[in-house]
């Protein structure tokens, strides 16, 4: 794959280039998990159980934390600084079908 070189921007004053697996969107789901699409157009979910007893991610157990899920420069992450590496994420998470619908993923933690 190519790299996308279209500035995004990411933080108010500052400008940076998409890469192919930038998260451009994030949705906290039920069950601890996320559902999430990258710039190369990938959808999946990505379950965080497994990691939620581990340093820093114990704090994700607050279901209204956890909800707080956001994407800074191209990575899931939450305001503690906590974020998923693009690399596991990748490599763990579920494909999802194209069609489905950002509204359709209607359930929260």
């Amino acid at each position: 794959m190519g790299w996308d070189i279209t500035p995004r921007a990411v933080w108010p004053g500052s400008c940076r280039f998409a890469m192919h697996w930038d998260v451009k969107f994030v949705q906290p789901l039920e069950e601890y998990r996320i559902y999430v699409e990258l710039e190369n157009s990938q959808k999946g979910i990505f379950d965080l159980k497994p990691y939620l007893h581990r340093g820093v991610f114990q704090e994700l157990r607050d279901v209204h934390y956890f909800n707080q899920v956001g994407i800074l420069f191209g990575a899931v992450t939450w305001p503690n600084e906590q974020d998923i590496a693009p690399e596991t994420l990748l490599a763990e998470m579920i494909p999802v079908d194209q069609q489905v619908k950002k509204g359709s993923l209607a359930g929260k933690v």
